[in-house]
């Protein structure tokens, strides 16, 4: 079954959402126009007021199923961003609402929830992902005979996401010729796409995921929806194992590119938006922009536009951010060290193997198997990343045997 988005459908949407919804910003950013040469344009879900789009497609969904039946209760599960769109809607259209959500959801987002669900909303914290959090929920839905609000793989909520795009042509009304946009279940994609190639069909569309959560690119190297089998929920707003089958279907020929991009150069972008642009963006709010950087060469003079999914973003897990931010630029390093048990070890370790601008930012010695040696887990971080391989060849001149931890995965998850 082919499914597609209806343009009339859209815009009926956006009427229904109209005292519900922010018609967001769709902010031109001088500074990012001028690394890039071309003309940026940030369309600004972060600033709805759930902080992210996922209202769109839950009250566009929830308010149909308030108008043709007489349910009053809907089930839903969510990381987070979808979740809260459920809340509000609930609250706004007077239905219960059980919303299941991961273990892994930020504490930020399930105090969202609770506030704007009120009454309305009983949370339940099942499953280590989306994937597993979702099946208990349908599987709750069935027993009490609830409607499921799918997070994304259903035609109104892709079409209450469409909406977005709708906004962008009527605000730019000119030649748009790219449209960037992050993938987790492809609600999003899915209804921008749509929508974009009916009303300007030359306008590439470019799907952006994060390492260890990208399973729409891989389904489209597959020609099939395929269901990851591992997930890294770092990037919790788009990580989820498999997409949707209407996503799938109504997005694979609409999309022009796919990009996969690393979680530590999310973390960068997020921070360059922050001290930059003034924008608290999710790690999934900042994929889009991460990859500016791989289209430079195609998107010069050109007018592109990229979408700031949410900002629904924990303060706890800025030190974590930053963390990955430093070790994917290459200026934080770990090492597992062992020295002699003798006088001057340490000494010589620092005056010697340590360069005028590094700095030791971690030192922990581990516990001593034998008296004549032990090993210290010791973080260092550098000034500059062309610093780093002058610190090796330092270590390896002063004759310290070491392990860099980076190159085992197993080890450095373990210890760091």
């Amino acid at each position: 079954m082919t499914h597609k988005v209806e343009l009339l459908d859209v815009d009926k949407a956006s009427v229904n959402l109209a005292n519900i919804i922010s018609e967001t910003p769709l902010n031109y950013s001088a500074r990012l126009s001028e690394i890039y040469q071309a003309n940026i344009y940030l369309k600004r879900e972060d600033l709805q007021p759930v902080r992210s789009y996922k209202i769109r497609g839950s009250y566009n969904l929830m308010s149909k199923i308030a108008q043709k039946s007489k349910i009053k209760e809907v089930v839903t599960a969510s990381a987070g961003n979808h979740a809260q769109g459920v809340a509000l809607s609930a609250a706004n259209l007077k239905i219960k609402a059980v919303i299941f959500m991961p273990i892994t959801t930020p504490l930020q987002k399930i105090s969202r929830v609770k506030h704007f669900g009120k009454k309305w909303v009983d949370i339940r914290i099942v499953g280590a992902n989306f994937d597993i959090s979702c099946d208990a929920a349908v599987d709750y839905a069935k027993k009490r005979g609830a409607a499921f609000v799918h997070p994304f793989d259903d035609v109104d909520i892709i079409t209450g996401q469409a909406t977005i795009a709708l906004e962008i042509v009527e605000k730019l009304k000119g030649s748009i010729d790219m449209v960037v946009c992050p993938v987790g279940g492809g609600g999003l994609i899915s209804g921008i796409s749509s929508y974009m190639k009916q009303v300007s069909p030359k306008t590439e569309i470019v799907a952006v995921e994060p390492e260890g959560a990208a399973a729409f690119n891989e389904s489209l190297r597959k020609g099939k929806v395929v269901k990851l089998k591992e997930l890294d929920t770092f990037v919790d707003g788009v990580a989820v194992k498999k997409v949707g089958n209407i996503t799938f279907d109504i997005s694979k020929k609409l999309v022009s590119k796919s990009l996969v991009v690393p979680v530590g150069k999310v973390c960068s972008t997020m921070i360059d938006l922050y001290q930059n642009e003034g924008i608290i963006a999710e790690p999934a709010g900042a994929l889009s922009i991460s990859v500016l950087d791989e289209l430079a060469k195609k998107i010069k003079g050109k007018t592109v536009v990229c979408i700031v999914s949410g900002g629904n973003n924990d303060i706890l897990r800025y030190p974590e951010i930053l963390e990955k931010s430093l070790i994917y630029e290459g200026l934080k390093h770990y090492f597992l060290i062992e020295f002699a048990q003798k006088p001057g070890q340490l000494r010589a370790f620092v005056n010697k193997a340590l360069g005028p601008d590094d700095d030791i930012v971690r030192f922990e010695y581990a516990q001593k198997t034998e008296k004549e040696k032990g090993s210290a887990l010791v973080g260092i971080q550098l000034e500059r990343k062309a610093d780093y391989p002058k610190l090796l060849s330092r270590l390896d001149k002063i004759g310290l045997n070491y392990t860099v931890l980076s190159e085992n995965e197993q080890l450095y998850s373990y210890l760091i």
